[in-house]
């Protein structure tokens, strides 16, 4: 992974520099491709010729447009095999229109080109096999054969030589939805008693609830009943109980201060009785102190 996040920058540079000079300055290499262009008009049929600039600027400009767009993609590494593929393209009437070594007489200027032919050759190379680097995938040529082997070892072919895998996944196909039909066919019968059961169960239990209405709702009219004579009874006794309240109040409260006045007390002697014992122990204490010093002199 990192060494195609290095290589590919790498390779790809020389294309967008060459694209970004093609747009700037297309008219000297204009001049080496404009023979080549005028012979590939001639050559092609004229309907096809009609459909495309024959201007050899406009075509050097396209081309340079081309590789700085695919060469940006390639070095991104987004698309990579498919912008490998349209830089190789690119390059092909690249080569061809600029570097003919076999149309120079010079023999300086015909080693020049053919060094330069050849390392477009050698580039070429190279971005063939980035297009067709998969990066440890399978590639969509092998992934479709590998489906198409299983499609083809999944249908069932006939016994006899005449059935073909076709026709047995068609009667496959009718067999499935034969099936599919009758299970819906049972199941709409079984929805079908169910919901007979239902309303034969539902009208027995309203004919039931219709029988016993009367002794519910007479059941319900003596629990109203009793509840209303129980609220009734209630505000009936309700000033008598606040008036025992109001004349309990003074017992209660003269009951609470006496067992005040009580626990204080208790909690009086309690304390007495410790201070007591704590005098006792601090003398007891005091005594044996001095007694021990006594025996040690």
């Amino acid at each position: 992974m990192i060494l195609r996040r290095i290589a590919r920058p790498m390779l790809a540079s020389i294309f967008v520099a060459g694209g970004v000079d093609a747009l700037r300055n297309p008219a000297g290499k204009a001049a080496v491709a404009q023979g080549f262009i005028d012979g590939s008009v001639q050559a092609l049929p004229g309907a096809m010729t009609a459909k495309v600039p024959t201007d050899a600027e406009t075509l050097i400009r396209i081309n340079g447009a081309v590789q700085i767009a695919a060469g940006l993609l390639f070095a991104s590494g987004r698309f990579p095999r498919p912008a490998a593929a349209i830089l190789a393209g690119s390059l092909v009437p690249t080569t061809v229109a600029g570097h003919a070594f076999w149309n120079e007489t010079d023999p300086a200027l015909k080693a020049q080109q053919r060094t330069q032919f050849v390392k477009n050759v050698s580039l070429l190379g190279g971005l063939l096999i980035a297009a067709a680097d998969t990066e440890g995938k399978p590639s969509l040529a092998w992934r479709g054969r590998r489906t198409a082997e299983t499609v083809v070892a999944a249908l069932p072919v006939g016994a006899s030589g005449t059935v073909s895998a076709w026709d047995s996944l068609r009667a496959k196909t009718a067999a499935g939805v034969e099936t599919v039909a009758d299970r819906s066919a049972d199941t709409s019968v079984l929805v079908h008693d169910a919901v007979h059961a239902l309303e034969e169960r539902g009208a027995d239990v309203a004919a039931k609830a219709r029988d016993h209405a009367p002794q519910i709702a007479r059941a319900a009219r003596g629990l109203v009943s009793d509840a209303a004579d129980v609220a009734a009874k209630a505000r009936e006794r309700a000033p008598e109980v606040a008036q025992a309240a109001r004349d309990r109040a003074p017992e209660v409260t003269q009951a609470a201060r006496g067992l005040a006045t009580t626990v204080a007390e208790a909690a009086a002697d309690k304390a007495q009785d410790g201070r007591r014992l704590w005098r006792k122990a601090r003398a007891a204490g005091a005594e044996a102190v001095a007694t021990s010093g006594s025996d040690r002199q």
